[in-house]
């Protein structure tokens, strides 16, 4: 990461920000956990393809709620102190599972209100992190792209370890145990935000004695707004549907994430299960994209502002999920799914860091946390349906069609961009992010 800012006002804010990465890794690692114990433990109850899916549509339908209803409480409340605080909640919630596992019992209605509950506290926690990226960033001297680079980097480390930990947990000690390890990580993950995180308003500027706030429900000079909770959630609202290429980004990932849910929540195990020996093989090719996606992510951090963005996202977006489904489709070797799957990975790595650095430079601060809310509830309002669509299509018309079906439709979709029109909009700002107000088109 390039640095620029003073060295003694910017030595706290490289913290903060190094501190805010790791954080959201080990938290990603622990869900990582879950995405693989959870479809194991219904598979080892005897459950089917559908019980799978529906047990994947329980634990994302949350996301859509959380991100919606959560995005103003992490405006309100404050960035730092709601990440700590929806770590700590979700921790709770999934210690919860094995414990119940292994004493009373853990009816299958009880794991899917579980694992509901706990995808609903972390979203907020995961909203909040991002929230605090610019601020941090710019009072670290770090380069907007390259900070959403590394964001989306940690996520893809959380799923290079989480996977390969997962594999080995679940295939040795099975999938309750592997739960103890992701309720372990939200713990982890809250005590580093408390203790190496600082509130934006201890981290100036560099080169300035202005103090930054945290508390992005405060209004002008750090007045509290007297604004009532719903009326936040619509003047975000507003903002999304009045912004014509937010609304391009929702519906594009809205459709690319029903996909990916169907192919990896509900199809990826349930191939994994009947084809490649079980979750070390599942375990494998999460790792392989997760790994070659961080590669991806560090690799075009230092060229990121010198490309293009529209063509880039929607030709890596097109070999983020286009050849690796073809591949299962056609029933290609383990060897043939690893390399393409790594493929796969190196061009995801473009992807979030455009989508995240365009969002935040057309997103005023104080609107952050319930636009993204909102930017991530209706991008994920496909994701439950996906994971129980996929299930339902793995039953019925079998794996290679559905993943067939997959690859063609995945293609397709990701490549419209290139068409031009509002997509355009997509190329870098004129003015850095934090120093002019987002510009609506």
């Amino acid at each position: 990461m390039t640095f620029t800012g003073a060295p003694a006002r910017g030595r706290g804010a490289r913290r903060s920000l190094v501190a805010l990465l790791a954080a959201h890794a080990i938290s990603q690692t622990g869900n990582v956990v879950t995405a693989f114990a959870v479809p194991f433990y219904v598979l080892g109850r005897g459950g089917s393809g559908v019980e799978v899916g529906l047990a994947a549509f329980f634990a994302t339908a949350p996301v859509v709620a959380g991100g919606v209803l959560g995005g103003v409480v992490v405006d309100r409340v404050g960035h730092r102190r709601a990440a700590i605080a929806a770590d700590l909640a979700s921790g709770v919630t999934v210690l919860a599972i094995p414990v119940l596992a292994l004493t009373v019992g853990l009816p299958f209605w009880a794991l899917l209100a579980l694992v509901f509950a706990a995808g609903l506290l972390d979203t907020p926690g995961q909203t909040a992190r991002r929230v605090m990226l610019p601020g941090l960033s710019m009072r670290a001297g770090a380069r907007l792209e390259q900070s959403v680079g590394l964001l989306d980097g940690s996520e893809r480390f959380a799923k290079l370890i989480g996977a390969s930990v997962a594999g080995l947990l679940v295939a040795v000690l099975g999938p309750v145990a592997a739960l103890f390890v992701n309720a372990a990580t939200f713990l982890v993950s809250a005590v580093l935000t408390w203790v190496g995180v600082a509130p934006l308003r201890d981290v100036p500027l560099p080169g300035s004695d202005a103090a930054g706030s945290d508390a992005a429900g405060s209004g002008p000079g750090g007045v509290p707004r007297r604004t009532s909770y719903w009326a936040d959630l619509a003047e975000g609202f507003r903002f999304v549907v009045a912004d014509p290429l937010m609304r391009l980004i929702v519906g594009l990932v809205l459709a690319t994430n029903l996909l990916d849910a169907a192919r990896g929540s509900t199809l990826l195990p349930l191939y994994a299960n009947d084809r490649l020996g079980g979750a070390a093989a599942l375990g494998l090719l999460v790792a392989v994209m997760g790994g070659c996606a961080l590669i991806g992510n560090i690799a075009f951090g230092f060229v990121a502002h010198r490309v293009p963005r529209r063509v880039t996202f929607a030709l890596c977006f097109a070999l983020a999920g286009g050849p690796s489904s073809a591949a299962f489709a056609f029933g290609a070797p383990l060897p043939v799914l690893v390399a393409l799957t790594a493929l796969s990975g190196l061009a995801a790595g473009a992807v979030n860091p455009i989508l995240g650095t365009v969002e935040l430079e057309r997103i005023p601060e104080q609107l952050r946390g319930r636009v993204f809310g909102l930017i991530n509830a209706g991008a994920w309002a496909g994701v439950p349906f996906g994971a129980l669509l996929g299930g339902i299509a793995g039953d019925t018309i079998g794996l290679p069609p559905a993943f067939g079906v997959v690859a063609v439709l995945y293609t397709l979709i990701t490549l419209s961009p290139l068409a031009g029109g509002t997509w355009r909009q997509m190329e870098r700002a004129a003015a850095p992010v934090d120093r002019a107000p987002a510009a609506l088109c």
